[in-house]
């Protein structure tokens, strides 16, 4: 894998996943992808497309942005988290606030970044 290749799918995740998010919320969303990749010693794009592990990967949606410029937004977010150190400790999930899934009892709570609540093992 190249390294415009994982730009590229950090970024689309960033996108699909957080691009209504204040730029907080998608540095974080960024972190958490990257703390998956190295947890499981996994490329971005295996890391994103595996199962049941981001929602917009389980649904019929066009990899191509069909928003330009949140596209770009998401791109500088992603940039942001490449570049600055991992505020979210280590978070290697999150879920969005009007929701609680089974799993989260199961890891730590961390903090709270636009809509999303992240969490670490």
């Amino acid at each position: 894998m190249t390294f415009l290749e994982g730009l590229l799918w950090l970024t689309l995740n960033v996108y699909h996943e957080a691009r209504s998010e204040p730029e907080i919320g998608q540095v974080a969303v960024a972190h958490v992808t990257l703390n998956r990749a190295v947890q499981r010693e996994l490329s971005i794009k295996k890391v994103v497309k595996q199962a049941h592990q981001f929602s917009w990967t389980g649904q019929k949606v066009s990899y191509i942005p069909k928003d330009p410029q949140a596209f770009f937004d998401c791109l500088k977010s992603v940039y942001i988290a490449l570049n600055s150190a991992d505020f979210t400790a280590g978070s290697t999930y999150y879920h969005l606030d009007n929701i609680e899934p089974y799993w989260a009892s199961e890891y730590t709570y961390v903090d709270q970044y636009g809509s999303h609540k992240f969490y670490k093992q």
